[in-house]
C-alpha cells in the first residue's frame, strides 16, 4: 500500500511530529511505502496565486479555478504543486496529522488543500463524491486538541468532534472520492503525564498496524 502522510505542525519535537514519525515507522515496518509531505518543513506557502501556474488562460483576471482548469489540460501547474498532485495520485491512504485550530486545519494544510486540490485534476465535470478522482482511496484524518474529550461530546462545550470534522471529511475528502477512515483523536496531549503520551503513541501504532483491514465511516450521517 502507498500511504501519503502529510504533517501540518511549526515543531518537529511537538507531539504532532512524533505521531508522524511513529506513523512512518510503523507503516514501513508493515511493508507499506510511505511518502512525507512535512508542509512547515518544506516552507509550504498557502497562498494560492499565479506563482501555481506555468500556464496562462487569463492574464487579465485572475480566478484560480479557471486557471487550474487550464493547466490540467495543458500540463501548467508549478514543479512544487505537480510533485504534490502526483504523490497524491499515488497513494492508497492519505493521512492528516495536524493540531486541530479554531476548530479547522492549520492555514498551511488548508492551504496545501487549496492549491494540491485543483479544479480538472482532482474534481469538476461531475467528477464528485461517489464519481471522484479519488474513488477507491481512503483518507483518514490524525489529530490532537487542546481540550479533553468531555469537551468534544454532543453535551460538551466545543460540540461532538465527528461534527467539527464534518468540514473536513464530507466536504474536502469525500468530495474528491475518498473513503474516510475513523479520525484518530489525542486529546490535550499537552497535559499528559510522559506515560500517557508514550502510551498514546503506542496506541497510534497499534492501530496503524492493521489499518489496511480497516472499513470506512459514514461520514453523512453526522
Amino acid at each position: 500500500m502507498n500511504v501519503l502522510l502529510v504533517l501540518a505542525h511549526p515543531e518537529p519535537k511537538s507531539f504532532n511530529g512524533a505521531m508522524a514519525r511513529i506513523a512512518v515507522q510503523t507503516l514501513a515496518m508493515s511493508g507499506h511505502e510511505v511518502t512525507v509531505s512535512d508542509l512547515c518543513g518544506m516552507s509550504f506557502d498557502p497562498r494560492s496565486t499565479r506563482a501555481n501556474f506555468t500556464s496562462v488562460k487569463d492574464a487579465g483576471y485572475f480566478k484560480p479555478q479557471t486557471e487550474e482548469m487550464h493547466a490540467a489540460e495543458v500540463g501548467g501547474f508549478c514543479a512544487e504543486l505537480e510533485a504534490e498532485m502526483r504523490k497524491l495520485e499515488a497513494c492508497d491512504l492519505m493521512i492528516w496529522q495536524f493540531p486541530l485550530w479554531w476548530f479547522g486545519l492549520p492555514a498551511v494544510l488548508k492551504g496545501w488543500v487549496d492549491r494540491v486540490f485543483a479544479k480538472g485534476r482532482f474534481y469538476g465535470g461531475g467528477r464528485v463524491y461517489e464519481t471522484g478522482v479519488m474513488k477507491g482511496k481512503r483518507a483518514m484524518l490524525s489529530l490532537t486538541t487542546g481540550g479533553p474529550p468531555s469537551a468534544y461530546t454532543a453535551d460538551g462545550y466545543n460540540g461532538n468532534i465527528e461534527g467539527i470534522l464534518r468540514p473536513i471529511h464530507r466536504g474536502m475528502l469525500q468530495f474528491v472520492g475518498f473513503d474516510v477512515l475513523r479520525p484518530h483523536v489525542v486529546y490535550e496531549p499537552v497535559r499528559l503525564t510522559d506515560e500517557q503520551r508514550a502510551e498514546a503513541l503506542a496506541a497510534w501504532g497499534r492501530r496503524l498496524g492493521s489499518i489496511a483491514e480497516e472499513d470506512p465511516i459514514e461520514v453523512g450521517r453526522y
